[in-house]
């Protein structure tokens, strides 16, 4: 049997649990929600890396959906829950290939129904305006984790990508990860500056995630992880979710990508935008300035090396996928998994390594973050307190 046979069977038994997929997003952006206009039980590659047969040639069992919202807008409260709102319409309109899922047992669950387990993810602490009782109020609607920070600081974290705020997490940022701890969310650490993530691992009472973040070991870009973060993830019990993103798996594509942020900028888009239009002023760039091209094998190089100090335990999978312009080649949309692990059974990694990578690691943390709360709910209530009150 082929590495790639092998890889598919594995898949059967052990799907990929995906940490981060931005199609909410994208919906929005592109058709502002017309679910009409993007069915995805329908073959969407002309415009999303994401639909439901290819989530099924991928072998995807469970995935975040990511609630992210950019940090710059001035609502980002409502426009969280319109993300939200559009994932409990997807599920909705794809009962029989999607299953809401908020608990570790719900993934399991789903798994032995062959339903994908959807679960939501809010990617940046913006997305509570400072407000305790907002986090909990996204966790009644079924959020399981949130990230920290997105590109920009928030008053009480800093970002991987701004200019240091707080350095690291305030008083009130403490506390919101204790609340987070207690409500049974996940702590989410891509995005955070390496002092934010520090501070996050002193601070917390569970284990933590990196929804999307490759090692910076490898490629040194800040949104990846250090490997002495790297290194105390054994003692949390948490899980780096190795990403797909170019710029932050490939060096070359590092520069390349300041170049083309700043061509995006210069054409009136925001850098991150994907809708057709920015799309074509990226194409025309790429054109005149051929992209750097990550591989399967790029992104295997991140694994080897997260696994050898991290460990085995600590690994999973988070492409990012609709959440960038571009992909790795063999890893174009949500049906390439497969391709990673082959790669990876080519490199010596075991069956029972890779069932951890895809599937059970990721349903574990989950199910130690739900472990921790019912033990803090037993002792104590929620918190009330305010970022005045804490940071001044």
């Amino acid at each position: 049997m082929s590495s790639a046979e092998q890889a598919r069977a594995l898949l059967r038994e052990f799907p990929v649990v995906d940490g981060h997929n931005d199609l909410p997003w994208a919906l929005r952006e592109q058709v502002r929600y017309d679910l009409d206009a993007r069915d995805i039980a329908t073959d969407q590659g002309a415009h999303l890396h994401t639909d439901i047969p290819r989530l099924r040639a991928g072998g995807v069992g469970a995935q975040y959906w990511s609630v992210y919202v950019r940090s710059d807008l001035p609502d980002a409260v409502p426009a969280t829950l319109e993300q939200i709102d559009c994932v409990r319409q997807l599920l909705a309109r794809y009962p029989d290939d999607l299953r809401a899922a908020r608990t570790a047992a719900d993934m399991e669950e789903a798994r032995a129904e062959g339903r994908i387990a959807s679960l939501m993810g809010a990617e940046g602490g913006h997305s509570i305006a400072d407000s305790l009782a907002t986090l909990r109020g996204l966790y009644a609607l079924g959020v399981r984790y949130m990230t920290l920070t997105h590109n920009h600081n928030v008053a009480w974290a800093d970002s991987a990508t701004d200019e240091p705020g707080v350095g690291g997490l305030s008083a009130f940022g403490r506390e919101v990860v204790r609340e987070m701890n207690r409500e049974g969310m996940l702590v989410d650490l891509s995005h955070v500056a390496a002092t934010t993530m520090r501070d996050a691992l002193d601070a917390t009472a569970a284990p933590v995630i990196f929804s999307h973040s490759s090692s910076r070991a490898v490629c040194d870009h800040p949104r990846n992880i250090p490997d002495d973060v790297l290194e105390r993830l054994p003692a949390n019990g948490g899980v780096a979710m190795v990403t797909f993103v170019p710029k932050f798996v490939l060096q070359a594509a590092v520069d390349w990508t300041v170049a083309a942020d700043e061509n995006m900028r210069a054409h009136g888009f925001h850098h991150l935008a994907t809708t057709p239009e920015a799309m074509k002023v990226h194409r025309a760039f790429e054109e005149r300035t051929p992209r750097p091209v990550a591989t399967v094998s790029t992104v295997a190089d991140h694994l080897d090396h997260m696994r050898e100090v991290a460990g085995v335990d600590h690994l999973g999978i988070g492409g990012d996928y609709d959440g960038t312009a571009f992909t790795p080649d063999g890893l174009g949309d949500v049906s390439g998994y497969p391709n990673l692990l082959a790669e990876l059974l080519d490199r010596g990694w075991s069956k029972a390594d890779l069932a951890k990578l895809t599937w059970q690691n990721a349903v574990r943390v989950l199910g130690a973050a739900e472990d921790v709360a019912r033990d803090l709910q037993a002792r104590r209530g929620p918190s009330n307190a305010t970022i005045g009150e804490l940071d001044g």
